[in-house]
């Protein structure tokens, strides 16, 4: 069983120490989780790092970053920049995390986070052993509103009160 327990004070711990973020399984596609996830990280000041293979053949970049295959791939160019990723945050299924925890193993990385659904035993073991924070079956921007102030009283703070349904979307 892992020994990392996803209190409120490892979360606040975990959120506060890591600020560059590899996202793996990043979408390009604005209204994928993982996009959105990213883009509200990188709004409150974290560094997004997209690894998404796809995208990272073609040489593109998702929310204005670099797209790279791999967390090693990633690691490797951003040491040449002296830049060190902090946090390895998964978006994939439950069965690809072994080899995604090995790389966050290899790279130095402080906390490998399954998000919302994922969970991988074994794998998480495997990077606490190595002395990672594992955080399972969490999201990371729900996290950090939550503890950060990004959510109200009421679930979400949009500063708006009515009971009228909008005419047409806002975007």
């Amino acid at each position: 069983m892992l020994q990392t327990p996803d209190t409120v004070s490892t979360l606040r711990d975990v959120l506060a120490r890591c600020h560059t973020l590899a996202v793996v399984g990043l979408s390009p596609q604005w209204n994928r989780p993982s996009h959105f996830a990213a883009k509200y990280m990188q709004a409150h000041g974290f560094r997004i790092i997209p690894v998404n293979p796809l995208v990272a053949k073609e040489g593109g970049e998702i929310l204005g970053e670099k797209a790279y295959a791999s967390v090693t791939e990633a690691a490797a160019a951003l040491h040449l920049q002296s830049v060190k990723i902090d946090m390895v945050d998964c978006f994939r299924k439950s069965e690809d995390i072994p080899p995604i925890a090995d790389e966050a193993i290899a790279i130095g990385a402080k906390c490998l986070w399954l998000q919302l659904g994922v969970f991988n035993e074994p794998a998480g073991l495997k990077a606490e052993a190595a002395g990672l924070q594992v955080i399972q079956n969490r999201c990371v921007k729900i996290e950090h509103a939550r503890l950060f102030g990004g959510l109200g009283w009421m679930g979400v703070n949009t500063k708006v009160i009515s009971a009228k349904r909008l005419q047409q979307l806002p975007y």
